[in-house]
């Protein structure tokens, strides 16, 4: 089930929300929450629920067995971490597999394997992350296993994280799952983090992926410069406003029951460095992976040769996580190489160098490595890139730039770019210190309360917008469900 639905945010959401709200006793929402979100997951996904539910058991049974006396956790804790990325590798990972053995055995002339398409289940990376994250946690005795089947599962399935996250990690939710309220204002808050998340994704992330498509779908030999350009800044904005769209309603949704994830997203573009671009971007992703997987390779603590393999190995695999394509693992590398290029004096000295060429830095190596995630070929990437540097077959009679821009597209790379900066955080912020800071009385009580009124006006005009464009059927994807 999609967020940006009729379905969901006119009968799914309401009726979960009146339900648990109903309920006296938090074991019985926590239960209720379980129930709506494997109703959620089946929605789209019909019987791979089960492959949810199969997670959820054979994780809460390992948990236990690591914490009984004379256990041998570190072979608990292996068993899990391999049932997890069997289930992964199996699900994600067998097409991919089965289609590089083929072309190697096609290059020997023998017949290749014959082997039915499988399916790639929704999320099945988030929630496989979320496994790992409970059983690592467990054997580093950082939290104690879970005794409650029904909390575990909640983990592993509360829907407004299932499909496309945050990854939220176990230790930072294990509190939660126990003892929680919601206040009148949290649920307010929740409310507009949704509304905003949803106009990111209607009104900006929507109305460029058609764009984004039809540009992508140029043949490689018909790209021009501009046209190229047009699209990978189009691109640009779109995923991020997909994305963090996204994170903002999980967010919010999550917020209405009390629960508060941590943030996902903190303007990523306006970074100065490709380090800091991943402290900004999916920050829940780049958690997990140096948490889990840098920090156990040893991270900066070993050799500085070491250090840098650790970094292109968690990239590599940040690579694979997105995606069963070498375009992937392409883009994983180009940003690990980046990574330690700016550790080593090749690209250390750009630290001195004027604020905004380092930003336009960023913004080039970024682009260029979006360029890789969004191909469905290796081939028409590099194509694509030629293009970009002025090197396109395309003469521009065929398809040009001109042909895809209009009104309705340059208000949404306006507002993109408005929005990918913290601007209307600053005067927010602003205008409410300068309230603050006002002389009590009548004047500032009504500073105060046509602020409010502002703020909710425009959380109720972007909603009945979002909902416009919904009811008219436009465009409704969500990038990283596929992942």
């Amino acid at each position: 089930m999609v967020f940006s639905s009729v379905i969901f945010l006119f009968l799914f959401l309401p009726l979960v929300i009146a339900a648990y709200f109903t309920l006296p006793k938090l074991a019985w929402r926590n239960l209720l929450l379980v129930f709506a979100s494997l109703i959620f997951y089946a929605w789209g996904e019909k019987f791979y629920f089960l492959l949810m539910i199969v997670s959820v058991f054979a994780n809460y049974g390992i948990g236990v067995q690591m914490a009984k006396e004379g256990a041998r956790p570190k072979f608990w804790c292996a068993l899990a971490v391999v049932v997890n990325l069997g289930l992964l590798g199996f699900y994600k990972y067998g097409n991919f597999l089965v289609g590089n053995i083929n072309a190697l055995l096609s290059q020997g002339h023998i017949a290749p394997l014959i082997v039915s398409n499988i399916h790639l289940p929704a999320g099945i990376s988030f929630f496989t992350f979320h496994a790992l994250s409970y059983v690592i946690d467990v054997y580093r005795k950082t939290v104690t296993p879970q005794k409650s089947v029904a909390k575990l599962a909640l983990y592993f399935s509360f829907f407004p994280q299932l499909i496309a996250g945050p990854i939220v990690r176990y230790h930072d939710l294990e509190e939660q799952l126990s003892k929680r309220s919601v206040t009148l204002e949290d649920f307010a808050a929740g409310v507009s983090r949704f509304c905003i998340g949803l106009a990111k994704k209607m009104l900006i992330a929507n109305t460029l992926a058609e764009v984004v498509d039809q540009i992508f779908a140029v043949p490689a030999g018909q790209l021009d410069t501009g046209l190229a350009w047009m699209g990978i800044v189009c691109y640009t904005l779109q995923l991020y406003f997909d994305f963090s769209g996204y994170s903002d309603m999980a967010i919010g949704l999550a917020r209405m029951f009390g629960f508060r994830f941590l943030e996902n997203f903190n303007y990523p573009y306006i970074s100065q460095s490709i380090k800091e671009f991943w402290r900004r971007w999916h920050i829940s992703l780049s958690n997990w992976f140096r948490d889990y997987l840098y920090i156990s390779l040893g991270g900066n603590r070993t050799s500085t040769g070491r250090s840098y393999l650790n970094l292109v190995i968690v990239f590599f695999l940040c690579g694979l996580w997105h995606g069963a394509s070498w375009n992937f693992v392409i883009w994983g590398l180009f940003h690990g190489m980046f990574l330690v290029l700016e550790r080593t004096p090749v690209l250390s000295w750009m630290e001195q160098v004027w604020r905004p060429l380092r930003h336009a830095y960023v913004l080039t190596v970024v682009m260029v490595g979006w360029v890789f995630f969004r191909a469905d070929s290796l081939s028409y990437a590099l194509s694509f890139l030629k293009a970009m540097l002025g090197h396109g077959q395309g003469a521009g009679d065929l398809f040009h730039a001109s042909m895809y821009w209009n009104a309705e597209i340059g208000m949404a790379v306006l507002a993109g770019l408005v929005a990918a900066t913290p601007i209307l955080k600053k005067m927010h912020a602003l205008i409410h210190l300068r309230i603050g800071g006002a002389a009590p009385g009548r004047n500032a009580l009504l500073a105060e309360t046509t602020l409010t009124v502002l703020q909710n006006g425009s959380i109720a005009f972007l909603l009945t917008w979002s909902i416009m464009k919904m009811a008219s059927g436009t465009y409704n994807p969500f990038i990283y469900f596929r992942f």
